[in-house]
């Protein structure tokens, strides 16, 4: 952010705009010792703007960007409510500390109506100023965050948007776009879960607070993070179209399944089902893009959710090999199936992770259909065909390997392959 460098005395100085890291304060009162007192105490934590009055606070509003301000509500001339009001027709989203000597309900009711976040009495304790201080910059950038998330989610979406329109792109890469809107299928849905619970949980409410706050930060973090997967996985296929790859690109599994573990629990397959998920030991780095890794397992656990209607358990397990793979032992079969058996790096250092499924099991005639793309037995609505096709791919292009054995009536088990980089240990 570039602002212009503000005197105590409330006035621009002549120096050249400077590059300010800080979020911006801006302290509004017609006394001299408030004012000051309160540039004292923020200086070295924020850039603090000085008004003396309504309308000079509003000119510094209109030429920086202010976080948070704190406002006297009796002032000369223009009223702190009033300033309050035209502080949010500049900007909306400032966080505004009402401060007042003269505290009535009907005052604080008014302020809060108004888009104060807080108010003190005067004389103020230098502890609770600054909490409010802290929290209202909390607001800000807690907004700020979520208006960041939107505008990525609308490039990601004119991006795609561009892309569709290359028509001669799209005839050659027909399966890719598929898998694109298969793939970000997954983050939506959980971010569409999360959007509901918190419209349940706060619906009309004019004001969050307490347990309800915390509630929404906590889902809009998570939000964050399925935004953040959306706009990599457009990135991965972008890059794969370019034929650009990322050969040293590593990721810890324990991470993995911990971010597994939450995406999974609030998609909608896992409903009424059990999910077990047992972490490395020690937690290991492989050789593979962490939101490739999080899309072969999440396609496989959902994939063993939707194997049957009936409540299952779906088990996910990582351990670290302690020696290369017999190969002859995992020959094709009517039970089996061992993908990329030639590309596959079988050396160690190398972790398997399986993937396991109670359910019902596959038959032989099938186990030879179910990674071609857009085969699939499941109702339209609950399946594209696409998922296990994109999980070969991604396995190939790590040089990893995926056993697949299953028998009717006995259940189903993946068991992925991935080398690791020879300090596998993460401390």
């Amino acid at each position: 952010m570039l602002s212009t460098a503000v005197h105590p005395s409330g006035n621009n100085s002549s120096a050249e705009p400077v590059t300010r890291p800080k979020p911006t304060l801006l302290v509004v009162d017609d006394e001299e010792g408030p004012r000051q007192s309160l540039y004292v105490v923020f200086k070295e934590d924020y850039h603090v703007l000085l008004a003396e009055n309504g309308p000079r606070a509003l000119e510094l509003a209109r030429e920086n960007k202010v976080d948070a301000a704190v406002l006297d509500i009796r002032m000369v001339g223009m009223s702190g409510m009033e300033v309050l009001e035209r502080l949010k027709e500049v900007d909306p989203a400032i966080e505004v500390i009402m401060l007042t000597a003269y505290e009535t309900i009907d005052t604080v009711r008014q302020a809060l109506r108004f888009g104060a976040c807080d108010y003190i009495n005067k004389p103020f304790d230098l502890n609770t100023m600054r909490a409010a201080v802290a929290s209202a910059m909390d607001r800000r950038s807690f907004s700020d965050e979520i208006r960041c998330n939107n505008e990525k989610l609308a490039s990601l979406q004119a991006e795609l948007q561009d892309q569709r329109l290359q028509e001669e792109i799209t005839r050659a890469r027909g399966e890719i776009y598929a898998s694109i809107i298969h793939d970000i299928n997954g983050p939506l849905t959980i971010i569409s879960g999360f959007i509901q619970l918190i419209n349940q949980r706060i619906g009309d409410a004019k004001q969050v607070e307490g347990d309800d706050l915390e509630m929404v930060k906590d889902r809009f973090k998570r939000i964050t993070r399925q935004v953040t997967n959306c706009i990599e996985i457009s990135q991965r296929y972008l890059s794969f179209m370019r034929q650009h790859t990322s050969e040293n690109a590593r990721v810890r599994i324990n991470q993995i399944l911990d971010d597994l573990k939450e995406l999974v629990a609030a998609h909608p397959s896992a409903q009424g089902n059990r999910l077990q998920i047992q972490p490395l030991a020690a937690d290991t780095l492989v050789q593979i893009n962490g939101t490739d890794l999080i899309q072969v397992l999440l396609n496989l656990a959902i994939n063993g959710f939707q194997a049957t209607p009936q409540p299952h358990t779906v088990d996910i397990r990582g351990i670290l090999l302690s020696s290369p793979l017999d190969l002859s032992s995992l020959s094709d079969g009517p039970h089996d199936r061992f993908l990329n058996r030639e590309g596959f790096k079988n050396s160690l250092p190398m972790v398997e992770l399986t993937v396991q499924d109670d359910g019902p099991g596959i038959s032989a005639d099938l186990i030879e259909k179910i990674f071609q793309p857009y085969f699939t037995t499941k109702a339209p609505e609950r399946g594209t065909g696409l998922g296990l096709s994109i999980v070969q791919r991604l396995v190939k292009e790590a040089r990893g390997g995926l056993h697949l054995h299953s028998e009717p009536g006995k259940g189903t088990a993946f068991h992925l392959y991935l080398p690791a980089w020879a300090m596998t240990t993460v401390r």
